[in-house]
């Protein structure tokens, strides 16, 4: 059991060094080519895809994984930059809208095809023609596990 455990930790500190090394990479590339940090672009990435490009402010941090405040700086800074906007939520009056402008779409594009070539380069290419059935089988797993055992450890 000891040795599966020491197995268990080492392989959990290797997935998360891939992951800072591949989002870094990501983010460098990003920046360069477009001038838009990753978080930025992701912000795009889901407006882009909501209907009329709007999306509640509380919506769009859950899928971003940016807590409340952190999303509202972004857009904060997003909004100055022309990129989105916001608007009064008109079902609920109490809401903010975060809407993707015409000068957002127009950014999104370009920055979309860095991205998915990003992936494709630090990511992709290094699966075998199996893995990837396996992988999502895997990360299913593991997201699905989370939202079943919510219960506390002491």
């Amino acid at each position: 059991m000891e040795r599966q455990l020491r197995d268990h930790l080492e392989l959990w500190e290797r997935l998360i060094r891939a992951h800072s090394r591949i989002v870094g990479r990501l983010e460098e590339e990003m920046e360069s080519a477009q001038g838009l940090s990753l978080r930025w672009y992701e912000v795009l990435l889901h407006l882009s895809r909501a209907p009329g490009g709007a999306m509640r402010m509380q919506d769009l941090a859950e899928l971003a994984l940016q807590s409340k405040s952190g999303l509202t700086r972004v857009v904060d800074r997003m909004e100055a930059a022309g990129l989105v906007t916001r608007q009064i939520c008109p079902s609920d009056r109490r809401g903010v809208l975060a809407v993707i402008t015409p000068e957002g779409r127009r950014r999104f594009r370009p920055a979309a095809r860095v991205h998915v070539r990003g992936i494709e380069r630090h990511f992709g290419r290094h699966l075998g023609a199996s893995e990837p059935g396996s992988l999502r089988s895997l990360v299913d797993r593991l997201l699905e596990a989370q939202v079943v055992d919510r219960s506390p450890v002491y």
